[in-house]
């Protein structure tokens, strides 16, 4: 995907914004001058500065929006370590986040999310309930698919062997812990989506696309 053109005309800042376990996270404001802002959340192992994230700030630039995307922690600049699953913990980023604009006397009008961060603004809405629009781009509607392909068919027991799976990839390693493997394996997205706020996920201002 080719990256939009940024509009000179508009302030990027870097911005850091301290979580409730202690962590940094880094993020990019792209202020328009507008009160309303939007979240923007990266997917599995990505960061802010992917080309999704970009275009998506650039686009809402361009309709005079401002947008804060950031690295969930163990991402990209954030501190932390990298965990595969803690969507829980994710949906707290998005909640500091979030506390921090409304501290700043802006209001956070919606989140999106993609792929993985799909996924998470959902779980996010459904705890909070305080976000209008939640969109959803990818986010895996059945997140028991996709493990195999990722950490091999016997990982259930190789993560009950061992408590971990360490998966190596050309692009970087990292390890599945057993706590974060169940932490996937225990979120039902569609389960946590009709449970969800009635107006905040199926009003006419949710979105879902996949």
């Amino acid at each position: 995907m080719t990256q939009a053109a940024q509009n000179p005309s508009v302030l990027q800042q870097r911005v850091i914004i301290p979580n409730n376990h202690g962590e940094q996270l880094v993020g990019i404001l792209h202020e328009t001058g507008s009160v309303e802002i939007v979240i923007l959340c990266h997917g599995f192992r990505s960061t802010k500065d992917n080309n999704i994230m970009v275009n998506l700030a650039v686009a809402l630039e361009n309709a005079g929006l401002s947008s804060f995307r950031f690295d969930f922690s163990g991402n990209g600049e954030s501190e932390g370590s990298f965990q595969y699953g803690h969507y829980k913990r994710e949906a707290d980023h998005i909640h500091a986040v979030a506390q921090y604009f409304c501290g700043a006397n802006r209001v956070v009008s919606a989140t999106v999310g993609h792929s993985k961060g799909g996924d998470v603004v959902l779980l996010y809405a459904s705890k909070y309930h305080d976000i209008g629009i939640v969109v959803n781009l990818f986010g895996r509607y059945n997140l028991k698919a996709g493990i195999a392909e990722r950490i091999g068919k016997d990982f259930m027991e190789r993560i009950k062997q061992d408590g971990f799976i360490d998966v190596k990839k050309i692009s970087s390693d990292y390890r599945v812990t057993e706590e974060s493997l169940m932490d996937r394996l225990n979120k039902h997205q569609y389960a946590r989506s009709m449970s969800s706020d009635r107006q905040t996920m199926r009003g006419p201002y949710s979105t879902w696309i996949c």
